[in-house]
């Protein structure tokens, strides 16, 4: 019966949620008693073995599976979505379904589990009052942005979800047009609302779908003004000639008080590009990428291969490479946008607002980290520490002791081979055929050379200052 993980045993939440238990039955009706319990549900992780995810390997183990699954129900019950109050974000949901889908043994689920349990914060005491205020649009809305409230975000998306089903939660509450601006916060917080909800869609996790639309909830919609101007704009010169997105990253290149506009000091870069004169030349940029509903694939692969091109081009050619932080979760971010393109249920306008959306916050990532060239020999000149085909790598990568993010990257380039081949032959798409290799070679050579994982604001001197020269 504790397998089940439902609200309603005992009348109690999951370990580290508390709440009364008149309010807990009038709320969580008893609904998943008769549900198998192999089955995923709003408070229940269950990623089967079968599942086909947008990017996996063949030959995933049952031991690894439910090791997943287990590990998986004890973050959903036990920890927060942040691991400290300065709002830095819990990546082991990511980690274990990434890792899985690569095909990581049993021991290597729960190493990556172990290497990253230690520095999580606990869920969270559920205070009623605040949950039934959430019941209130008006309380709704007022409690939006406010990163203690998570937990009673959670449990609020939970029973929607039990009545609607995640896929039309997610079209209420993200999709539709509202003044809460979801969809803003989608991609606030270096887009990990979009990354968790794409997790939660990918591998058709109803309790990951929960966290991510209470994730997003609590974020800031600091970015609204620039995504609907930037739209707006878009509108009005749908008429005329649209550009590539690595058209745009060397016209803003070209542009030097653009480039020059933030400072490596300055600790609110993404707010600096996206206010005044600045966002208002980088929403014209960001306007003139359009998507029609009836290019999605090819749009969706012009993405893919410009995120990947932003990210592997940028690092210095006399230094040993090190990718920006801040622009691999473009590269991160991207296979979603796969994962939702494969919804039937997911309007052909609303995918293209969200690929849309993903190419306006690469341009202001891009100009937020300095600006830096774009050079592609930078990718095609590189000698891997250690050459071998995509095998070889992704074995070597599910070891990696950090949270998570060298798999991602790796998952989301060799997903980014697949679909972009059909169209290497347009001079948009500069990340060809082998660079997709390379580049996976970069991400964990980068990893795993001396000093810091990643740089942050790479078009900065000041970021490659204790980079030591590449030899």
């Amino acid at each position: 019966m504790t397998q089940l993980r439902s609200y309603v045993i005992a009348g109690r939440l999951p370990t580290g949620h508390k709440i009364g238990n008149e309010f807990s039955r009038r709320i969580l009706p008893r609904t998943t008693l008769t549900r198998s319990l192999s089955m995923a549900y709003a408070t229940t992780v269950n990623v089967a073995t079968d599942l086909k995810p947008v990017y996996s390997r063949k030959g995933i183990s049952k031991e690894a599976t439910d090791k997943t699954n287990e590990l998986l129900q004890k973050n959903h019950d036990q920890f927060n979505i942040f691991f400290n109050n300065k709002g830095f974000h819990n990546h082991i949901a990511h980690h274990l379904l990434t890792i899985w889908s690569l095909r990581a043994t049993e021991d290597q689920v729960v190493q990556a589990f172990k290497d990253n349990e230690s520095y999580q914060m606990p869920a969270k005491e559920v205070h009623e009052d605040v949950l039934k205020e959430l019941y209130d649009p008006k309380k709704f809305s007022e409690s939006l942005g406010v990163r203690e409230y998570y937990h009673e975000f959670l449990i609020y998306f939970q029973k929607e979800i039990e009545q609607l089903g995640w896929q039309k939660a997610i079209s209420k509450h993200v999709l539709e047009e509202s003044e809460n601006n979801m969809l803003v916060r989608l991609y606030a917080g270096l887009v990990h609302p979009i990354i968790h909800l794409g997790f939660g869609v990918e591998f058709e996790q109803p309790a990951i779908v929960a966290e991510a639309l209470a994730e997003t909830a609590v974020h800031r919609d600091d970015l609204a003004e620039f995504f609907h101007d930037s739209e707006k704009l878009a509108k009005e010169n749908d008429d005329k000639s649209p550009k590539s997105i690595v058209q745009m990253f060397d016209a803003i290149y070209e542009e030097k008080t653009l480039r020059d506009a933030i400072e490596f000091r300055d600790e609110d870069k993404l707010g600096t590009t996206e206010r005044g004169k600045i966002g208002d030349r980088v929403k014209k940029f960001a306007s003139q990428f359009h998507v029609q509903p009836n290019d999605l694939e090819r749009k969706n692969a012009e993405l893919t291969n410009a995120s990947a091109y932003l990210m592997g081009a940028a690092p210095r050619p006399n230094k040993i490479v090190k990718f920006d932080f801040f622009l691999m979760h473009t590269v991160t971010s991207s296979i979603f946008l796969s994962a939702f393109l494969r919804q039937d249920w997911i309007k052909d306008s609303d995918k293209a607002r969200l690929l849309a959306w993903k190419s306006r916050y690469d341009l202001v990532e891009y100009v937020a980290r300095g600006a830096p060239e774009l050079r592609i020999e930078v990718i095609r000149n590189y000698k891997p520490k250690q050459p071998s085909g995509w095998d070889v790598l992704e074995d070597r990568v599910v070891a990696v002791p950090d949270d998570g993010h060298a798999a991602k990257t790796v998952r989301a380039l060799a997903h980014g081979q697949r679909i972009c081949e059909p169209y290497e032959h347009r001079p948009e798409f500069r990340i060809k055929h082998d660079d997709w290799l390379q580049l996976a070679h970069m991400t964990i050579d980068s990893v795993e050379g001396p000093g810091d994982e990643w740089i942050r604001n790479t078009g900065f001197d000041e970021a490659w200052k204790n980079v030591p020269a590449r030899q």
